[in-house]
C-alpha cells in the first residue's frame, strides 16, 4: 500500500535495504498501522526549519514514510533550498524523532532533491503562519 506524504509501503521482508522493492501484505495490523502513522507525523512535527517557524511535516519537505514490518522506517524528504545551511544536520534530527516513536526499530532519512520543493507543498497550517495567503 503507498500513497502520498503519511504513507506507509510495508513489506515482509525484515532486510532494511530491500524491505522497498516491492510492497507486500502486511504482517502488521491496521490499528497498529494507524498508530504508527499518528505517532510519526507527531514526531516529524516536532522537527523545525531554524529558519523557518513552522514544522518540516506542514512545511512540505517530507515526501515519503516508509515502514516495514520490522518497524525500520525509511524517511525522503527533502530541503527548501539545496544549499540549506543545515542540510547535513536534518536528516540525522529528523532520524532521531522517528526514533522516538514507541515500536520504531531503525530510522533513515534520505535527502532527495526532485522534485524540488516550492511553497504549493505547505499545508494550509504553514501558509497561514507564514501568512502566505
Amino acid at each position: 500500500m503507498t500513497t502520498d506524504m503519511d504513507a506507509k509501503t510495508i513489506s515482509d521482508s525484515g532486510d532494511f535495504a530491500a524491505a522497498w522493492d516491492e510492497p507486500r501484505q502486511s504482517a502488521l495490523g491496521q490499528a497498529e498501522l494507524d498508530r504508527l502513522t499518528d505517532d510519526l507525523i507527531a514526531a516529524l512535527k516536532t522537527v523545525f526549519d531554524p529558519e523557518i517557524p513552522v514544522d518540516i511535516y506542514e512545511l512540505g519537505l517530507i515526501y515519503k514514510v516508509d515502514v516495514n514490518d520490522d518497524r525500520d522506517v525509511l524517511v525522503e524528504m527533502t530541503l527548501t533550498a539545496p544549499g540549506c545551511p543545515v542540510a547535513g544536520e536534518m536528516p540525522g534530527w529528523v532520524e532521531a524523532a522517528v526514533m522516538t516513536v514507541q515500536g520504531v526499530k531503525s530510522a533513515r532519512a534520505n535527502l532527495v532533491f526532485d522534485p524540488p520543493w516550492d511553497p504549493s507543498k505547505m499545508s494550509d497550517e504553514a501558509k497561514l503562519a507564514l501568512n502566505m495567503f
